[in-house]
């Protein structure tokens, strides 16, 4: 039992009916998502054969990671690019602007003289602000400019920064403990 429209070839952004570009709305990949987890989630097929079971298993993953790497900007990107046959070259290509990795060094010090909540507050919001404005400019190289080699060095740039929340977040731990 297939759900009706199912189709194990279609792209992440078929699958949910939505456009193939950076910018999306949230609101009907919400929706999307909840009208085929409704259709293929395990508990629908509990009463069908073992093979029919798996068949709807495999629908409900892909539905489910389809639908996690969309609603990450980082994510989505890379699969944008991916599809593009776009290698963002994020293990191998390390080289960025000289004044992007100073600006990393001076966050992650920041960082770690935190002393207190409020300062990490601070330095959130502020990376938030930086990584919304990077995202900003990826939309406009994928959607816009159809320029995926600028494209792949900001998801690498993406990538610092979410290493970068992932260090603030363990620095709101650490002040917690």
């Amino acid at each position: 039992m297939q759900p009706s429209g199912f189709n194990f070839q279609q792209n992440h952004f078929q699958l949910f009916g939505l456009p193939q570009s950076f910018a999306i709305d949230s609101t009907q990949l919400d929706l999307h998502y909840r009208a085929l987890q409704a259709q293929v989630h395990p508990d629908k097929s509990a009463h069908l054969s073992e093979a029919e079971q798996r068949l709807a298993m495999q629908h409900s993953t892909q539905v489910n990671e389809a639908y996690q790497t969309l609603r990450n900007p980082l994510k989505r990107a890379r699969y944008l690019l991916s599809l593009q046959g776009v290698d963002t070259q994020e293990e191998t290509n390390t080289a960025m602007p000289v004044d992007f990795l100073m600006e990393q060094m001076e966050w992650r010090e920041a960082v770690a003289e935190a002393g207190d909540v409020s300062v990490l507050d601070e330095l959130e919001a502020r990376l938030h602000r930086e990584t919304h404005a990077l995202e900003n400019e990826l939309a406009g190289k994928i959607d816009n400019e159809k320029n995926y080699a600028d494209a792949a060095g900001l998801v690498r740039k993406l990538r610092f920064m979410e290493k970068l929340a992932e260090e603030i977040h363990s620095a709101y731990d650490e002040i917690d403990t």
